[in-house]
């Protein structure tokens, strides 16, 4: 059996960022870091068949596509850099806080 995993789904935002409409997985964290199916065109990644359909959706549909690229920039709005570095460090001082408690 085959297992598709992604941690966060980094290549996702990068797409998004440049621009580019984004076909991806349904599975895993891609989805709710794509923004949903508003976000990127969803595939279920063990079908060839639902990949080949999603690519040539995006290839035909110029609608498509805009509607992903715009939605796609709007969606990396939700990631930075710094405020990820924030949440990390807010996360560090509430456990060192926790284990001098």
């Amino acid at each position: 059996m085959c297992r598709f995993f992604e941690g966060f789904g980094l290549p996702v935002v990068e797409a998004q960022a440049s621009g580019c409409p984004v076909l991806t997985s349904n599975l895993s964290s891609l989805p709710e870091v794509a923004g949903g199916p508003a976000g990127a065109l969803l595939c279920d990644p063990h079908q060839p068949a639902a990949i080949a359909e999603g690519l040539g959706q995006l290839s035909q549909d110029a609608a498509l596509r805009a509607r992903l690229q715009a939605a796609g920039l709007a969606n990396v709005a939700r990631f930075a850099w710094a405020r990820s570095a924030e949440v990390l460090w807010e996360a560090v001082q509430r456990a060192v806080q926790a284990t001098s408690a």
